[in-house]
């Protein structure tokens, strides 16, 4: 039985998928709760599927699930969420920017806390990229109170039964932090490493930056004033 499983969406990242499959099979070697890695294959339209499909058959501990058409990142997300079975659930960039043994960081803090999200301390994006995150995460900030400093990082542990709570909407990724806050559960940030792309192209552009996630916050503040949370107590 599998403890964590860590979420991996891609579209169109046939020059990255051999990578992923060598660092994530490398992770689970040395991670600190039995891993299993989940492929979510978002309509691609490249050679990705093939290669998912022979990955996880060669490695017993990886998963796929494949959409018709391309949902983007927040559907993506969502799709593992509701898929998976472990306790425990992650997700990681398929352009892997971020390093997955940092997720061992990440898990020492899962006990106390209901979200473990990373905080990219020394980005390795181009100016634009970073200046266009920092303006967007400060709007988000303004807008959910969630005090989280890089709610984009690709690099995020949380705890299962609050993620399969989170409703569906675009732009979700950008508010796992504020969704865990609405079920009153607990969140924090931990740094961790950063680099350059290496292959492939990036899927935002200034658009999904800035004035994306501004109308995504117009979008949360509706929905928190709709959201229901609630606790069974028992069960007859």
């Amino acid at each position: 039985m599998y403890e964590f499983t860590i979420i991996v969406p891609v579209y169109n990242e046939e020059e990255n998928l051999e990578r992923v499959e060598k660092e994530l099979l490398a992770y689970t070697k040395i991670a600190s709760k039995k891993t299993s890695i989940l492929f979510v294959n978002d309509g691609s339209s490249d050679n990705s599927q093939t290669l998912i499909e022979a990955i996880c058959k060669r490695n017993e501990a990886f998963n796929f699930i494949s959409f018709k058409d391309n949902r983007g990142l927040s559907a993506a997300i969502k799709a593992g969420f509701d898929t998976v079975e472990s306790p425990l659930v992650g997700y990681i960039d398929s352009d892997l920017q971020t390093d997955p043994e940092d997720f061992n960081l990440l898990l020492k803090h899962i006990d106390e806390y209901d979200l473990v999200t990373g905080v990219r301390a020394d980005r390795k994006d181009k100016f634009v990229k970073n200046m266009s995150s920092k303006i967007a995460n400060g709007i988000r900030r303004t807008f959910t109170h969630d005090g989280m400093d890089d709610t984009g990082c690709p690099l995020k542990v949380i705890k299962t039964d609050y993620a399969k709570r989170i409703p569906m909407f675009k732009g979700l990724h950008r508010f796992l932090p504020a969704m865990i806050l609405l079920q009153n559960g607990k969140i924090i940030q931990v740094p961790v490493k950063h680099f350059p792309r290496t292959a492939g192209t990036a899927k935002f552009g200034l658009w999904n930056r800035l004035i994306g996630p501004l109308m995504d916050c117009f979008a949360y503040l509706w929905m928190k004033k709709k959201y229901i949370n609630y606790e069974i107590k028992s069960k007859g």
